[in-house]
């Protein structure tokens, strides 16, 4: 697919953020809103070595941290934490604060890194690695087809979103507890729906007596 040239692009870590909680994103990207907690502040602190943009060469391999990078035709942008270059392959490596999870979407958001250096290089990235900075973990991902059209899909999903200035509705389960957005969220309170039609029922029942 695609997009118009009109249309703004959409940072790359938004697909993180989409996959992870629709609306997450959407308070993020639409609605501008971002909240710090414990979480978002050792995040900032893991980045903070890799924000500077730097190149040089270890053991052999040509490293770039905080590379710029670009797709055209999914209308993304963004900037990779660490690309190494083994030959002219692009090898992205993407890292997270805490320790090793198992959530797909950092695998999704590293795989739509690689969607942009296949497309800025013009060579197929297969492979790329997500690293832990609390646990110093790393793990080699395998960047499949499947993989790659979920990035496509997901692109899509979040340009319909923000283009139509679309807020979904909060999923109100466990990824709500360490979220730095939940007081601006309110998923205990917007996600309670038969509870707010309730009260509202009580409280017109109550002005009608």
């Amino acid at each position: 697919m695609t997009y118009k040239a009109m249309e703004e692009p959409i940072m790359v870590s938004a697909l993180e953020h989409y996959s992870y909680c629709p609306r997450q994103c959407a308070l993020i990207h639409v609605e501008h809103v971002w909240d710090e907690n414990v979480y978002t502040m050792r995040g900032r602190d893991t980045h903070e070595r890799v924000d500077e943009a730097t190149s040089r060469v270890e053991a052999g391999v040509r490293v770039e941290r905080a590379l710029p990078i670009w797709s055209k035709r999914l209308n993304l942008t963004g900037k990779a934490d660490v690309v190494e270059f083994h030959g002219n392959v692009p090898y992205p490596v993407e890292y997270k604060s805490g320790r090793r999870r198992r959530g797909h979407s950092e695998a999704l958001q590293l795989c739509a890194q690689a969607v942009c250096l296949e497309e800025m290089f013009g060579v197929s990235v297969e492979r790329g690695a997500l690293y832990w900075h609390g646990s110093r973990e790393r793990k080699e991902i395998a960047l499949t087809a499947s993989l790659k059209e979920q990035v496509e899909k997901i692109a899509e999903k979040v340009h319909r979103m923000i283009s139509g200035n679309c807020i979904p509705p909060p999923v109100n389960d466990e990824r709500c507890r360490d979220c730095s957005l939940r007081d601006a969220c309110m998923p205990y309170v917007a996600g309670n729906r038969e509870g707010n039609r309730k009260t509202v029922t009580e409280l017109f029942e109550c002005r009608d007596k």
